[in-house]
């Protein structure tokens, strides 16, 4: 399609049209029946038969079978259905407990143990957040609360990060759920 300075022409996809008012390579400057200067790719607008009405636009044959082939190519993408009870679910669990950490732990201190379980969770909040994944669950177990005490330390040290205790029906008080709040 050639458009000449003064042809009317509607835009694609957008209640808009106008007058060709000036023509710079692909990109075309209409001014808008409001007296707006607008600018749009050629490839966006349709060359309009002369007539404004709505009723009275007849695109020629060509223009209108590209714009038919452009619009049947852009298919609609399935959408993934997500059951309901599983909406609010966490994307992400990471089990803290030592025996999923390492096979041997017989020659760790508790001290050993503890930094092994925090360097986890650390790497693993990491990873969620170049990610962006929302929410993560820490299980940790119930115990004497220390290694609980330590990731409450360890969250806070996050500007983007709230922590709370993770659903009581799936994980008992054993569990920690983080949210990450995505920035932009």
């Amino acid at each position: 399609m050639s458009l000449k300075i003064g042809d009317k022409v509607t835009v694609l996809d957008e209640a808009i049209s106008g007058m060709v008012s000036k023509i710079e390579g692909k990109t075309v400057f209409i001014e808008t029946n409001d007296g707006f200067l607008l600018d749009f790719q050629e490839n966006e607008l349709l060359k309009m038969d002369g007539k404004d009405s709505l009723r009275s636009r007849i695109f020629s044959d060509h223009s209108f079978s590209d714009v038919l082939s452009e619009k049947e190519q852009n298919t609609k993408r399935k959408s993934v259905k997500v059951k309901p009870k599983d909406r609010n679910q966490p994307a992400m669990e990471v089990d803290l407990h030592i025996h999923k950490l390492t096979e041997n732990q017989r020659n760790l201190s508790n001290y050993d143990m503890l930094n092994l379980q925090l360097d986890t969770a650390r790497s693993q909040l990491e990873f969620a957040i170049s990610k962006r994944i929302q929410k993560i669950v820490f299980i940790h177990g119930v115990g004497e609360g220390v290694l609980k005490m330590e990731l409450e330390t360890l969250f806070s040290r996050y500007d983007n990060v709230k922590h709370y205790d993770a659903d009581f029906k799936k994980y008992g008080i054993g569990a920690t759920e983080v949210y990450i709040f995505q920035n932009a």
